[in-house]
């Protein structure tokens, strides 16, 4: 199918998806008190473009960096368009990072192309409330098109940059984002002697870039079922013993 006949058909699934005009908040705050306070808006503005890249091509960091949009898009108000170029996505995956099947709107591009133009019909349509994508290339006319786009909306737009070879740096190439993270897997929390399994997946967290701010990282506890990121306990019990206790919850 080509490009025009794709747009088209998403065209028609967006008249089907409509706004409930109330006002947005125009920022969507991680409700995680060390995150919100090195993001110079207290939050991730929804009137942007933000990039994610896992750490490494290793299939545990490109989960996570999937899941890390996969709870950002759950916590956003409305319908959420996902563009892929392949088919790897994992729903029920989706699912236990908050972003249930009913809200998700798929769409399939031939080629980075084909998708960026499909992200950027959604975020201009207004209705929704996240447009996410997968490329391996964006130029920075490219990132530019899509901050635009969302710009005057409350849409969020969360680009993710997977890794075009091995060793290579998805994040080298200048960017119009607002925000640029890097996710990477890191060891489970081990559970009390006697409990079967592993503990809640952890991440770590950096901020590479912001426009305005400077960057950051962190240690984090994974997406939970509202996607909702977390403070790992022994930080809390740390902060809290300190007197100056802060939410787990995003």
């Amino acid at each position: 199918m080509s490009c025009p006949a794709i747009i088209a058909e998403l065209r028609e699934s967006l008249k089907k998806v409509e706004s409930d005009g109330l006002r947005r908040r125009p920022v969507l705050p991680f409700g995680i008190a060390p995150i919100d306070e090195r993001l110079a808006p207290g939050g991730l503005r929804l009137d942007s473009l933000h990039e994610i890249s896992a750490a490494s091509p290793a299939p545990s960091d490109d989960a996570a960096a999937t899941l890390f949009m996969a709870g950002i898009a759950a916590r956003a108000w409305g319908p959420v368009l996902w563009v892929v170029r392949r088919r790897d996505l994992f729903a029920p995956g989706l699912y236990q990072a908050g972003l249930a099947p009913g809200r998700l709107i798929y769409a399939e591009a031939g080629d980075d192309a084909e998708l960026l133009a499909l992200m950027e019909e959604g975020l201009r349509h207004r209705g929704l409330g996240a447009v996410v994508g997968e490329v391996k290339r964006a130029a920075m006319p490219n990132t530019r098109r899509l901050q635009l786009a969302a710009e005057g909306g409350k849409t969020i737009a969360l680009l993710m940059k997977r890794h075009a070879r091995e060793g290579g740096n998805p994040l080298a190439v200048p960017s119009a984002a607002m925000t640029r993270w890097r996710i990477a897997s890191a060891p489970s929390a081990p559970l009390p002697v006697g409990d079967a399994g592993v503990g809640r997946a952890r991440w770590q967290v950096e901020l590479v870039r912001q426009r305005g701010g400077e960057s950051a990282d962190w240690m984090m506890e994974a997406c939970d079922e509202t996607g909702r990121l977390a403070l790992p306990a022994r930080l809390v019990d740390r902060t809290a013993g300190a007197g100056r206790a802060l939410s787990r919850a995003a």
